[in-house]
């Protein structure tokens, strides 16, 4: 489905109705194409085969790319086909009652003077970064590496909100194992492990593509744009090194809850212990005294059955006592 069509002419953006958008439509906006610089932005949400077939042939995409843009599923990764740029992005947004990040995904086809976006996934509309372009008009004169900056601008962004979110939840998750109350957090700590194995898997490919923007490596983008993405690629070391300090975190908190555990295991066997002691001292008291021998001096004296009981009495009561100043209640 196509959800936006422009000619970007000096900068400013020319907008054209996408619901009439098709192969004529297409061709008629980039004979529009008149200045270096000026640009056709055409944006697909997960469009069909037969879709993206007429849109390749009109763009000249590189086969091999759209396959890997209709598939999905793909890695951060840039490609180079003759004059057209192939970037593909994760996209993250954060779930914060499920404690999870779901991801989709973002290509993009860059030429000379256009830029085809085709989107899977509900959670990154490129709304905003076609604003933050607009508002931008100087920089949307650089031509398509203006757009393809204001997208991969948006999704870093991003991520650094998702990581953001994470770090409130590692937060709450110290909190927790280190409360004196009982806790379940073994769940949740794996749970947290997996979203940042998942934020991790669309940061790190994606800074070898946005260094290469940065140092001039890539010929179709201008050099006026190199600080622009060198901005983004400090974003992604950011986002990258605060994923690598909440690992090494959770490992330490899942240590952490382990220990605790086996902490409170001992403090339970101690209890347990020391329930049956008070227990034991009595019912060994009970049974020499319940022994009918005849030669047992207490048989025959009178005070001698409230003195068993005194006695079970008073090595109860030291017993609890040591173990109360011991820790062990």
């Amino acid at each position: 489905m196509i959800v936006d069509c422009a000619l970007y002419h000096g900068g400013v953006r020319e907008a054209h109705d996408p619901g009439h958008a098709h192969a004529a439509a297409y061709a008629g906006l980039r004979a529009r194409v008149s200045e270096p610089g000026d640009f056709v932005w055409l944006g697909l949400l997960e469009p069909d085969q037969a879709e993206l077939a007429a849109v390749a042939e009109e763009f000249g995409l590189h086969p091999l790319a759209v396959e890997d843009a209709v598939t999905a599923h793909q890695r951060p990764k840039l490609d180079l086909y003759d004059d057209t740029v192939f970037l593909v992005l994760k996209t993250l947004w954060y779930i914060d009652a499920e404690d999870a990040v779901e991801t989709g995904e973002i290509a993009v086809f860059m030429g000379p003077d256009f830029v085809v976006t085709v989107r899977h996934g509900e959670g990154m509309p490129l709304e905003s970064a076609r604003r933050a372009l607009d508002s931008r008009p100087r920089a949307a004169a650089h031509g398509p590496a203006a757009a393809l900056h204001a997208i991969t601008d948006l999704v870093v962004d991003r991520y650094l909100e998702v990581v953001a979110e994470l770090e409130t939840d590692v937060d709450e998750v110290e909190t927790s194992v280190f409360s004196p109350d009982r806790t379940r957090d073994s769940a949740r700590i794996y749970a947290l492990r997996r979203e940042l194995a998942e934020v991790r898997r669309a940061v790190q490919p994606l800074r070898e593509p946005v260094r290469r923007f940065a140092t001039g490596a890539v010929p179709m983008v201008d050099e006026v744009m190199e600080p622009f993405f060198r901005d983004v690629l400090d974003h992604l070391g950011q986002a990258a090194e605060i994923v690598d300090s909440l690992e090494s975190l959770l490992g330490s908190a899942f240590d952490a809850h382990l220990a605790q555990i086996s902490v409170q295991q001992n403090d339970d066997m101690r209890r347990i212990s020391a329930g049956a002691a008070l227990v034991v001292v009595p019912t060994l008291i009970a049974g020499i005294y319940g022994m009918n021998f005849t030669h047992m001096p207490e048989l025959g004296w009178t005070f001698g059955y409230p003195f068993a009981l005194l006695l079970m009495v008073a090595t109860v009561a030291g017993l609890w006592l040591l173990f109360r100043r011991s820790g062990w209640f």
